[in-house]
């Protein structure tokens, strides 16, 4: 059996990301002719059509669909092969990562971080930015480097993730609030007033889940976006907030936090970024930053 041209799995990674064989013919400098030469040649390879008609323009099979990941990974690792090793001088690198972070990262991260990086690299500039949802979009188009997070079913399977730290859920109040004494029995805590926090407005979650086997149920009285908006809602009144530990060690500065008398999943949080920067020298300095920062602070 004749081995396959290589040479077609970049044709077929830039076809499958264009949709376009005119776009695709531009983008590697051939003419649209030799381009359509070459999507003849895919399809006789793959047995399968890869792109078909659908009104003006074309839409990928199934089988393309499944293939699109997969021949991203395969030509992003082959150009990490045969790209030259580069000496990473710190001293001299001047870049701005972008890190994708949720709500009390950068306040319980942040300060050492930066100060790693100013010392380690002064030309060197961290910008965070709130990460509003779990879409990966941001780390395959490069408008971000980084991202932390809870690996789930929505992160993209090409992916790189490291795990960073477990985090459990506590419950806040502000002080001398009823629960900042006394045991706290799972009656006692649901009887309470709750702030919930979902980005996607949902009124369960899993502490509601972990109340259900004792027959109890909190009393949601409003909904948030993020853990900062229901802490200063907690230390403002008397309701109730519940919220990832470690994630949020100095956005509760000056509140109680107590344990709660259920036990919903702890959370892995990771650090994901996308396969092209694998052997990139400075994201793998700066990854290697994040993680010695968190394992600094939750180790302290």
């Amino acid at each position: 059996m004749p081995r396959p041209d290589l040479n077609l799995l970049v044709t077929l990674d830039v076809l499958l990301a264009e949709g376009s064989v005119a776009r695709a013919a531009k983008r590697l400098r051939l003419s649209p002719s030799a381009m359509s030469r070459a999507l003849a040649r895919l399809r006789e390879t793959t047995g399968d059509p890869l792109l078909v008609r659908a009104g003006r323009g074309l839409v990928p099979t199934p089988r393309a669909l499944e293939l699109r990941e997969r021949v991203g990974r395969l030509v992003e690792d082959a150009e990490a092969v045969l790209r030259p090793a580069e000496m990473l001088n710190l001293g001299k690198l001047v870049r701005t990562f972008t890190l994708r972070t949720s709500e009390g990262f950068v306040e319980t991260f942040g300060p050492g971080l930066i100060a790693r990086v100013g010392k380690e690299a002064p030309g060197a500039r961290l910008r965070f930015v709130l990460k509003p949802d779990k879409d990966s979009a941001a780390l395959r188009d490069g408008t971000a480097d980084l991202e932390t997070g809870a690996v789930g079913r929505t992160t993209g399977p090409e992916l790189r993730a490291v795990a960073l730290f477990r985090d459990r859920f506590i419950g806040v109040v502000r002080v001398g609030h009823p629960l900042s004494h006394g045991e706290i029995t799972p009656a006692r805590y649901a009887s309470g007033q709750h702030i919930g926090v979902s980005r996607r407005g949902l009124d369960k979650g899993p502490v509601d889940e972990a109340l259900v086997p004792f027959g109890l149920e909190r009393e949601i009285v409003t909904i948030v976006g993020g853990f900062s908006s229901a802490l200063a809602l907690a230390r403002a009144s008397d309701l109730i907030a519940c919220v990832p530990e470690r994630h949020t060690g100095k956005l509760r500065a000056g509140m109680h936090s107590f344990p709660l008398p259920v036990a919903p999943p702890e959370v892995t949080v990771s650090l994901l970024w996308h396969p092209r920067l694998d052997a990139d020298p400075a994201h793998r300095w700066l990854r290697g930053c994040v993680r010695d920062i968190c394992n600094d602070v939750i180790n302290s």
